[in-house]
């Protein structure tokens, strides 16, 4: 398989005209952009993990274009405990 971006920086979004999601990160965020409602819960499904979970989810423009956007929130794994309490509270 071919690796399109081996040095991902923070801060750059890295897309294609052909990508069925748009994907960007940004410190412990990650943003995928789903350009159909039905691809939202495959991406939820995929991404949730032990150090990743859905944080944010909006709903940009209507008609044709409308798009929905997942945030995702990246933790330490050697203090997710403490950062999800924080989060929490």
């Amino acid at each position: 398989m071919k690796v399109r971006y081996p040095n991902l920086k923070d801060g750059i979004i890295y897309n294609d005209a052909d990508n069925l999601l748009m994907v960007g990160s940004y410190g412990d965020n990650i943003y995928i952009i789903c350009n159909r409602e039905g691809q939202m819960q495959e991406v939820i499904d995929r991404m949730t993990t032990g150090i990743c979970k859905l944080s944010g989810y909006e709903e940009w423009d209507e008609g044709e274009d409308k798009k929905w956007i997942l945030t995702f929130h990246t933790y330490d794994s050697d203090n997710i405990e403490t950062q999800l309490s924080d989060l929490i509270n």
